[in-house]
């Protein structure tokens, strides 16, 4: 076992002992992105869900990341989050510069070179995408994968436990609201970018068994 994967044995098991505390399901799924993105030295992480028209993933949980860049909008289900959708994990080396990932100039200005996504699970049903940023541009390895894809499941427990997701689907129009809301009070510099179309020729870098 390297020092790497061994660093993530110890960050999942403390992982288990939160899911196992009596903290509200908002603290816990805080308290795993914070974990995968210190574990992973990365420069933060987020968990997003799906809404229920499946066309748009919605910020959950966020660590690292600025206030402006987590309230830039709800992400559309690109190609590299509908791969990401149908439960395999996808590394992006060149976030910023590659033209089917969303909001080029966000990522540039938050300082994010690669992106690793992997699926939110929940009974066998994917529901949401956890995403590791790096401020400079990274090689994911599989321990990386790993590490995060099963912390991403932990998150799935939570949300399952406190019935968090059923919730969401509940106040999804709120939710909808308050992001245009944001999006309004941001100005044109925020608003989405044009819609990303998938391209027959991904340039994407499929992780190690992926």
């Amino acid at each position: 076992m390297t020092p790497n994967e061994s660093s993530y044995c110890r960050r999942l098991y403390e992982l288990v002992a939160t899911l196992n505390s009596p903290d509200s399901s908002h603290d816990v799924i805080n308290s795993i992105v914070e974990g995968v993105a210190k574990a992973m030295d990365a420069k933060g992480c987020s968990l997003m869900l799906m809404t229920p028209d499946e066309k748009t993933l919605l910020h959950t949980a966020a660590y690292g990341l600025s206030g402006w860049f987590v309230r830039k909008g709800p992400v559309i289900v690109d190609e590299s989050m509908a791969y990401t959708l149908s439960g395999k994990p996808l590394a992006v080396l060149d976030a910023p510069g590659d033209e089917k990932v969303q909001f080029h100039r966000q990522l540039k200005r938050e300082g994010i070179a690669s992106v690793l996504n992997v699926p939110v699970t929940l009974r066998d049903k994917v529901i949401g995408v956890m995403r590791v940023y790096s401020s400079v541009p990274r090689e994911f390895n599989e321990a990386d994968i790993s590490f995060a894809s099963t912390a991403a499941n932990f998150g799935a427990i939570a949300l399952e436990s406190a019935k968090f997701y059923q919730a969401m689907g509940q106040d999804y129009d709120s939710l909808r609201q308050d992001l245009l809301h944001w999006r309004a009070e941001l100005g044109d510099e925020w608003m989405m970018e044009p819609s990303v179309v998938p391209g027959k020729d991904p340039a994407f870098k499929i992780p190690p068994g992926g």
